[in-house]
């Protein structure tokens, strides 16, 4: 099967969980660094408070460095959520190397332990939060016991064991409720998006599928006059021309394809509701997919079905939707193929796939993550001459088909060829049976 254009995968509004942009954590971690200098320099100078101020500062400097590591070696880089879990662990560090050279929990700006957690429930999956808050409480807890005590203008601040741990737990019980919660949230509003933007693009290919079939149904009411004189034409020269003649077998075929034409332009201009019944009928699989292949018919390569399973075929609609969908991906697929295109239906307790494979070239790399979208020109492949354009084709049958509840998935088969595989789930089975 030839490169044709890609059914577009639906993508999030937003970035994907986890990925922040290199300037938002940059922005954020110079203010850190901003604000950590002007704190000790402020209790230092104005306040008058001892302290280790060269050691502060030296950490805080470790801050700046890494954030002007991070300028040079990557200046517009989208972070995995690896490096951003990574960033916010090295925040959490670096504030307890600070708290612990400032007074320990006794410190007021202890209570920025939680930062780091805030960032991770919002961006982060849920076990890189929980690192975060395992991370946080082992800080907490380290400073309980191991910290330098601030030389205050009045003679000191001795807080009592009960008030430090009083402080440890509520570090440790809001880090965790922050990370349940928050984390929770978070993820709601991801859902919604995923939600909204999944409604966008279905909405898209639903208008663009409805523009295509009202051109349909105007074209197939400008072309029906021409067609008809054509079929006069055609009818008139067979009558005419001897029968060893040997122009009789081409009057027949032009009879035979002018009458198809008339068929296909019948289909066209038709209206859902004058098919009464159709979605009623509900054959075995195999039966639709027989029709499938009847209503495209290929004299160029040989199209082979196979049908397999365990225990009974399931029954598909046999609607003008999944007809002429896996109509259009076989007759694409004979278009590409040099000798045979396999058609194998296959079922069992998960649901049914029908799988389309080819013996051509395959599809182009870098195309299919780009397949089912019209009008997207990707490239042409010449063949006998003529140069055949792909995408309008495809994307009406996998639009067709995704209507009925079925997933369409390209791929190139490791020997050689295309394959395209349709999916239906049994609850999706399960309840169009229902619906029928």
């Amino acid at each position: 099967m030839a490169p044709a254009t890609a059914r577009p995968h639906i993508r999030l509004l937003g970035q994907p969980l986890g990925r922040v942009r290199l300037r938002t954590v940059l922005l954020a971690r110079w203010l850190a660094v901003a604000g950590q200098a002007l704190a000790l320099l402020t209790a230092r100078f104005v306040f008058a408070i001892e302290l280790s101020l060269d050691a502060a500062l030296a950490v805080v400097a470790a801050s700046l460095l890494l954030n002007l590591m991070l300028i040079l070696a990557r200046p517009a880089a989208l972070l995995s959520e690896r490096a951003v879990a990574a960033l916010l662990c090295w925040d959490t560090l670096q504030l307890g190397a600070l708290l612990y050279l400032t007074g320990g929990l006794t410190n007021p700006f202890a209570i920025l332990l939680l930062a780091p957690v805030v960032v991770a429930a919002t961006i982060l999956s849920r076990r890189a939060t929980f690192v975060l808050v395992a991370l946080c409480t082992a800080t907490a807890s380290f400073l309980v016991f191991h910290h330098r005590s601030l030389a205050w203008p009045d003679g000191g601040l001795d807080a009592p064991v009960l008030y430090l741990a009083g402080i440890w737990a509520a570090i440790v019980v809001a880090a965790a409720f922050i990370a349940l919660y928050a984390g929770n949230v978070a993820q709601e509003a991801r859902q919604v998006a995923d939600a909204l933007a999944a409604t966008q693009m279905a909405l898209a290919r639903e208008q663009r599928l409805a523009a295509l079939g009202a051109l349909a149904a105007a074209t197939a009411h400008q072309l029906g006059t021409p067609l008809s004189t054509i079929a006069v034409v055609a009818k008139e020269m067979a009558r005419d021309i001897p029968g060893d003649s040997p122009l009789a077998d081409d009057a027949r075929l032009l009879q035979a394809e002018t009458a198809r034409c008339r068929d296909i332009l019948a289909k066209l201009a038709a209206r859902p509701e004058d098919d009464p019944g159709s979605p009623l009928l509900r054959p075995p699989a195999s039966a639709v997919v027989d029709a499938a292949i009847a209503a495209h018919p290929t004299e160029r390569v040989r199209v082979a079905q196979a049908a397999s399973g365990s225990g009974p075929e399931p029954r598909l609609a046999a609607t003008e939707e999944i007809v002429q969908g896996l109509g259009n991906l076989i007759e694409n697929a004979a278009q590409f193929a040099r000798s045979a295109v396999e058609v194998r239906t296959s079922w069992g307790r998960d649901g049914l796939e029908i799988a389309i494979a080819d013996d051509g070239p395959g599809f182009a790399s870098g195309v299919l993550d780009r397949l089912g979208e019209p009008y997207l020109s990707v490239r042409t492949r010449e063949r006998d001459g003529e140069s055949i354009h792909m995408g309008l084709g495809v994307f009406i049958a996998t639009t067709l088909l995704e209507r009925t509840g079925a997933e369409v998935a390209f791929s190139n088969r490791p020997r050689g060829g295309a394959q395209v595989l349709v999916r239906w789930t049994r609850a999706r089975l399960d309840q169009a049976a229902e619906v029928t």
